[in-house]
């Protein structure tokens, strides 16, 4: 008899044989010490396609819509049948007593196995491994505290109603408006609000007008001071005339000590956000070498939405805090603290903690890894010790001064303790390509001043400036608002709010530009995300429940009440049904449909009923205005009749001179040719009309 343990991945199911003793390879799995361990290779099991249900949903047709399967469908792709036959046989085995779900501890770990036990029809008893870490005595305990499978009941209908909402959302609306527009446009459940967003950001920037702003700049003994900002030139030149030659008093000294927390430790978004703008790797970049340190045992579960630590790991902490330092290079000679209360929190930890280095650091060769893994390392390690860190403590200090009656302001800092920026700051300078410092990092030490203190005149100078837009996404930026996306509006209460999960986000990203609609455009440090003419049309069009943050954020909340048992799984999916309905029978399809999406076609002459543009399409010339009605067609009986077609040439001199010169036309009357000219005619009616002039003034 022995126990079954299904992994994610081959590396993950090595890891895990290692540790408890399944050591000898077989075909497809590992095998020993009462253990059996195979693997998934990720999604082996998926929902089946729309042709899956029936075959006529091969074609795209508006009539078939929307397409609702009664009962869903699983099927295994093509290039992992293999697989899942070698796990279909493992489940089935008489000798099998048992099942472990060994694969990643989240939502689509959850999917992924169990997906495979119900295409394989096993009934056996099952059992739960979830550990954040790959560590040997991490897993060594994960499988002495296995919990019972029934416990993830939750989380696997959260996962599946996440699957099917997204097929439904995805299948129906891509067909609809693809049909409508004549034009393939993805849509997804998380994909087209994250969208609305970009190009919602780019319409502000479009929309922007900079105005134009004045500050007169006093400057004397190492002292700038600023007058507010003025939108009339001319006030801020009197201001200036009014200062010249005059004294400077200082009215107002104001000090005051600030502590500025260290950081929390990181999520997987927060290290997305910071590898993007320290390191400029997309959000997909990271996941992925994240999830190679995790499986190398480096840093600890990759998808995870919590920034602390659990107070059962208060006691190591220490330990891994000193080796960490030891194998940074950017921390050699630096004394680094560990106050381990500032990330404990078992309040705010669900089913991950957050990312941070492993005590394998101790034995690992850093400098043969990978550049991209070694980065990503060298990141988290540092947020570790950092958020252990003691506060950054500084003084702030504002003086008002005048001069001629006017105010100005100058502020300064000094630094009393560096405490965790010191390590930021010789991490930044480590960069090669550091992004630019932030504002408040330019602040200089101002002079001891009193209160009273006169000084003979300065050195009075004008600025211009002008407001500024707002900037273009980064990857950045655009992770923090899908992040809090809708969250105003979402309860308190809600545990997960924002579009999509951190283990999605990176996913969504890569899809806006695989598909089409968002660009990477370099731009100085940055790299920003623009969206294409394609993005903004289908924007346009959408309708507010497709591209709203706010509802998309509120179907991840209800996703979360349904893995807590707080939300019954078939309401959720009978409220996505009911909206695809609603939405194909209340939907307007926008004026000018058969043109919005098409690629802009050569003109070839002005419409002579309308005035709009002419444009040749495969069948003949149309004005684009759908509803003037004039077409020249190349299949046309007269023309057809003298074994001619029109040209693009031919049509234009129509439209330009309304007659044309047509040589070799066939005569049905005698079978020869003859040269003529063709006029013109058009009367307003569904067909245009021509006639033929020859030579001498005789017509028909």
């Amino acid at each position: 008899m022995c126990v079954l343990v299904i992994a994610e991945k081959p590396s993950v199911a090595q890891s895990l044989s290692a540790v408890i003793g399944a050591k000898e390879r077989k075909d497809g799995y590992l095998e020993g010490n009462g253990f059996r361990v195979s693997w998934c290779v990720g999604h082996l099991a998926g929902l089946s396609d729309a042709a899956g249900y029936d075959p006529r949903y091969e074609k795209w047709n508006r009539e078939d819509l929307p397409i609702i399967p009664e009962h869903w469908k699983m099927t295994v792709g093509k290039d992992k049948k293999k697989q899942f036959q070698v796990l279909k046989a493992l489940l089935n085995a008489p000798d099998v007593t048992e099942v472990v779900n060994a694969c990643d501890a989240g939502r689509e770990g959850e999917l992924i196995f169990r997906s495979v036990y119900e295409l394989a029809g096993c009934k056996k008893p099952m059992k739960r491994l979830w550990i954040s870490s790959m560590e040997d005595t991490v897993i060594r305990q994960g499988f002495e505290e296995l919990r019972p499978g029934a416990e993830y009941d939750g989380l696997y209908e959260a996962a599946l109603c996440r699957a099917r909402a997204d097929w439904l959302v995805g299948i129906n609306a891509t067909r609809f408006f693809s049909v409508l527009y004549h034009h393939t446009l993805n849509i997804g459940r998380v994909m087209s609000p994250t969208l609305a967003l970009i190009v919602q950001r780019e319409a502000e920037i479009a929309a922007f007008k900079p105005e134009p702003f004045y500050t007169a700049v006093l400057e004397n003994s190492g002292i700038t001071a600023n007058s507010e900002r003025l939108g009339d030139l001319e006030e801020a030149k009197k201001i200036q005339t009014d200062c010249r030659g005059k004294t400077i008093t200082v009215v107002k000294v104001e000090q005051k000590r600030r502590l500025e927390k260290p950081p929390a430790l990181y999520d997987l978004t927060s290290l997305q956000r910071d590898a993007n703008r320290f390191l400029g790797f997309t959000a997909q970049q990271t996941l992925d070498y994240l999830q190679s340190l995790y499986e190398k045992k480096l840093c600890t579960y990759p998808r995870t939405d919590s920034r602390y630590l659990t107070s059962d790991m208060a006691a190591s902490l220490p330990v891994l805090v000193n080796l960490t330092a030891r194998a940074m290079d950017f921390a050699k000679g630096i004394t680094v603290d560990c106050d381990s209360a500032r990330v404990i929190n078992d309040k705010k930890v669900s089913d991950h903690h957050a990312v941070i280095p492993t005590q394998n650091l101790r034995t690992m060769e850093l400098a043969g890894l990978p550049v991209g893994e070694r980065a990503i390392l060298e990141l988290v390690a540092l947020r570790l010790l950092c958020a252990v860190g003691s506060a950054y403590e500084y003084a702030e200090t504002t003086v008002v001064l005048k001069c001629a009656g006017h105010p100005f302001t100058a502020k300064g800092r000094s630094v009393i303790c560096p405490g965790w920026k010191a390590l930021e700051n010789i991490y930044r300078t480590s960069l090669k390509s550091a992004p630019e410092p932030e504002p408040s990092g330019e602040i200089k030490e101002l002079p001891d001043l009193e209160e009273g203190q006169e000084f003979s005149e300065g050195l009075i100078q004008l600025k211009e400036g002008k407001t500024s837009p707002p900037k273009h996404f980064t990857e950045d930026t655009l992770l923090s608002a899908m992040e809090t996306a809708g969250a105003k509006e979402t309860p308190d209460t809600a545990e997960r709010k924002g579009l999509g999960t951190p283990a999605t986000r990176a996913g969504i990203l890569e899809k806006l530009v695989s598909t089409g609609f968002v660009e990477r455009k370099k731009s100085k440090k940055t790299v920003q995300r623009l969206p294409t003419k394609t993005a903004v049309l289908l924007i346009t069009v959408l309708p507010e429940q497709l591209q709203s943050p706010l509802l998309t954020a509120e179907w991840e909340c209800r996703l979360g009440e349904i893995e807590r048992g707080e939300y019954e799984a078939e309401r959720f999916m009978n409220e996505i049904t009911a909206m695809l309905r609603e939405l194909m029978q209340n939907y307007e399809v926008a004026k000018g449909a058969e043109f919005l999406f098409a690629a802009p076609k050569e003109s070839v002459g002005i419409c002579p009923r309308c005035g709009n543009t002419v444009v040749e399409v495969q069948k003949g010339f149309l004005c684009q205005n759908r509803d003037c009605g004039f077409a020249i067609w190349k299949n046309n009986k007269w023309w057809v009749s003298k074994k001619k077609q029109p040209t693009k040439a031919i049509v234009s001199a129509l439209l330009k001179d309304g007659r044309v010169k047509l040589t070799g036309c066939y005569s049905e009357k005698t079978g020869r040719t003859y040269d003529a000219v063709v006029v013109l005619e058009d009367t307003g009616g569904k067909y245009v009309n021509f006639k033929l002039e020859f030579e001498g003034g005789k017509g028909s």
